[in-house]
């Protein structure tokens, strides 16, 4: 009977060590991924904005931005390994009390690599022709890795290289700080009346350029992107290279409520990674160990040390004195 627990510990506890191992190298992959079903609302602001007001046909400088974006996630259209969200883009000038530019976006990505892909009705504005390529733009690899990634920048609507800067913390959580440079791209052209820019033309038409520093703090645990600033400049040029209309220029970052909000959701996100990746595969790892060790005991072990109690039993020759 003691020999068949042993075997039957060592062979659970063998069992749970295997467990272990699987839990710690293979359900993390399967367990933790970027889910299907988000709702999130981050904001940044800026200030001494200057932009072009539609509403006003001018340009109007020294505004204070905000910039609210709203993400919601399709359930019904993604998958397993697939993410489908809708993003909404809100620019709103409070100094002035004016509204500047609304755009959406709709994105599918891998759920743990966080790659764009292209399927189930990607657009951006509606535009399902614009491939949307590289990392989403505000979401990273699960393990982000201190390399240059390319990142989709919705504003030139193409990936663009955002190169490892450097390493710090945000509220105690350690961050890799990726950086994306971009110096005076055409991003297409406009058409517009002569007397917005001070030509003598009816209609003209002018290229738009897009110059922008953006800096990215992320986890490189979870992925998640704790904090942004973005400096950028779109403006309209002439043949000659001389700017005749500013669309936008400005610096915006992360408002502190902002971080906050993401900060959080990201510490929750630690904790089941360190659940998956490390407290499970210890405890069952440990445990297994000792049900092992035991068992393995216990089976070899000889059955209530009948061996040596029998060789006191057996019977010693009587001591006889010499013959008489």
């Amino acid at each position: 009977m003691r020999r068949i627990i042993g075997l039957t510990l060592a062979g659970v506890g063998a069992f749970l060590i295997v467990v272990a191992i699987l839990v710690r190298t293979y359900l993390p992959g399967q367990l933790i991924k970027y889910p299907l079903n988000e709702y999130l609302k981050t904001q940044l602001s800026g200030t001494g904005v200057t932009y072009f007001s539609p509403s006003k046909i001018h340009e109007i400088a020294g505004a204070n931005m905000l910039v609210t974006s709203t993400v919601k996630g399709d359930a019904a259209a993604g998958s397993s390994s697939t993410a489908v969200w809708n993003g909404f883009t809100y620019l709103y000038d409070t100094t002035n009390s004016l509204p500047f530019e609304y755009s959406s976006r709709r994105f599918a990505f891998d759920r743990r690599s966080a790659e764009l892909v292209t399927c189930c009705g990607a657009n951006v504005g509606g535009n399902s022709s614009i491939k949307q390529t590289g990392l989403v733009g505000f979401l990273w690899p699960f393990g982000t890795q201190q390399i240059t990634y390319q990142v989709f920048d919705s504003a030139i609507n193409k990936p663009e290289p955002a190169r490892f800067a450097g390493t710090s913390t945000i509220d105690g959580i350690p961050v890799n700080r990726y950086v994306e440079h971009v110096t005076h791209v055409s991003d297409g052209t406009v058409t517009l009346p002569g007397s917005l820019v001070g030509m003598s033309a009816s209609s003209v038409t002018l290229p738009e350029w897009y110059t922008a520093t953006n800096t990215f703090w992320v986890d490189p645990e979870t992925g998640a992107q704790l904090n942004t600033t973005e400096t950028q400049s779109l403006t309209l040029e002439d043949s000659t290279g001389v700017t005749k209309l500013v669309i936008l220029d400005g610096t915006l970052k992360f408002t502190p409520q902002s971080i906050h909000t993401v900060v959080g959701l990201d510490n929750t996100a630690r904790s089941e990674l360190s659940l998956v990746e490390v407290i499970l595969p210890i405890v069952l790892g440990v445990l297994g160990l000792i049900m092992l060790v035991v068992g393995i005991v216990l089976a070899q072990s000889r059955r209530g040390g009948q061996p040596e109690v029998a060789m006191d039993t057996i019977p010693q020759p009587a001591a006889h004195g010499p013959a008489s």
